[in-house]
């Protein structure tokens, strides 16, 4: 079950504004909008801008239905303004795997920063975790899909 609500500071289309926090997200490769160098870098205030999104799933890493909250991937690197085929997430334990821009198209993935009301931490898979819809889709429930869920999500870089 996936949920939308927009979220009441939406972000200027246009230009990206500098963070003024932590950077928390890192995005760089093929994209058309940046805000420090060639790349385009969030903090936490700024992913808030994004449209929430809510997703009710299981996960192969806990037990039952969980809650996710978080924003949509393609909500994000639409933002960006980003054009690829292959999107590479990497995690902070340096993890690293190439998602098909695709799957963002075609399935309403979410970079979650909450699970079940509480905020993702770096100590356990915050602070982003890419979280797929498992349940509304058989597909998604095969291993190959399961390696895409990245937490400590820290960069994507689209090619």
């Amino acid at each position: 079950m996936l949920l939308f609500c927009l979220s009441a500071a939406r972000a200027d289309e246009g230009a990206l504004a500098a963070p003024a926090g932590e950077i928390i997200l890192t995005i760089t490769g093929n994209i058309a909008r940046t805000n420090h160098d060639d790349m385009a870098v969030f903090d936490e205030e700024m992913l808030a801008t994004l449209p929430t999104a809510v997703l009710e799933t299981t996960t192969v890493v806990t037990d039952g239905v969980r809650r996710f909250d978080g924003f949509l991937v393609r909500d994000l690197l639409d933002r960006v303004g980003a054009d690829g085929e292959t999107v590479t997430a990497i995690a902070l334990n340096d993890y690293v795997i190439d998602i098909p821009m695709a799957d963002f198209e075609r399935f309403e993935v979410i970079a979650a920063t909450h699970m079940d009301g509480d905020r993702l931490l770096r100590s356990d898979k915050g602070p982003l975790w890419i979280v797929y819809p498992r349940d509304d889709h058989v597909e998604l429930q095969d291993i190959r899909y399961d390696y895409r869920w990245v937490w400590q999500l820290i960069e994507l870089d689209v090619k």
